[in-house]
């Protein structure tokens, strides 16, 4: 048995109209689709990344739920000007998200930015 023959279809197609009716076809409705754009707007929060995770429990950073607020406004506000990585600064910590995936990269505190060199961002934001 070959793989083709292992496909299953549930709902296989009917014709349409009575028998012995021939090119009756019950009329198009059109479908209203969702841009894009507004499908990733309705997505909420922003994730971090495993690699932000390891980074922000290493270096002993949290943050509020009024913060996490912020960064997402921040995320939104860099999404609409066109931004694509973004280095948010929040208090004590530095940011790198990538705007598009809605994702931080990678955290730190004020303690490693000093001589950091923040390579491959488009735009940064200071909360």
């Amino acid at each position: 048995m070959s793989t083709i023959d292992q496909i299953y279809f549930p709902n296989p197609v009917q014709p349409i109209g009575k028998p012995g009716e021939v090119g009756r076809q019950q009329p198009i409705k059109p479908v209203v689709e969702t841009p894009f754009s507004k499908v990733l707007d309705q997505t909420q929060g922003v994730k971090f990344s495993q690699h932000a995770q390891d980074r922000l429990k290493a270096r002993n950073i949290s943050f509020s739920n009024d913060q996490l607020k912020q960064l997402e406004g921040a995320v939104n506000s860099v999404a609409q000007k066109g931004g694509k990585d973004s280095l948010v600064m929040m208090g004590d910590a530095a940011l790198v998200v990538s705007v598009k995936n809605r994702t931080v990269v990678t955290a730190m505190d004020r303690s490693q930015m000093k001589g950091n060199v923040f390579t491959n961002i488009d735009s940064a934001v200071v909360i």
